[in-house]
């Protein structure tokens, strides 16, 4: 199919300079323009509801008010300045995020698996990082 487009000489500049510092010719300039438009508009992709839950297993963490207390739990064992009680907290805290960062990985497993893909990518593709590192 083709389309003619009628745009102003100014435009006209501003297509054909963008096109040139990124090698393209205008047309193919333009047609990707309106390709990565039509993509961004397009239905966004709809999750099952297995996907759904994974990633609110990913997703899951402590809250900040737990990770405020956990933070200084680890300070004060740093000076050396924790008490039982503290070093006991510190202690279940500790394995509540070991738990959790299990069963976040098994979720992004599962994720990977149901999507076709390795756990590298996925993670490069969810942007996961260490939570609270």
């Amino acid at each position: 199919m083709t389309i003619q487009l009628n745009v102003n000489s100014e435009l006209e500049r501003q297509l054909k300079k963008a096109a040139s510092q990124m090698g393209l010719t205008p047309d193919t300039y333009i047609m990707r323009l309106l390709q990565n438009d039509l993509q961004s508009h397009a239905e966004p992709t709809r999750l099952s509801a297995e996907e759904s839950t994974l990633l609110k297993q990913i997703n899951a963490s402590l809250s900040t008010i737990e990770w405020e207390g956990y933070r200084a739990l680890l300070a004060k064992r740093d000076a050396q300045a924790l008490n039982a009680q503290e070093q006991a907290e510190l202690v279940a805290l500790s394995d509540e995020i070991e738990q959790a960062n299990v069963q976040r990985m098994k979720a992004v497993a599962e994720l990977a698996r149901l999507r076709k893909t390795t756990v590298p990518a996925l993670v490069e593709t969810l942007g996961i990082s260490p939570a609270h590192a």
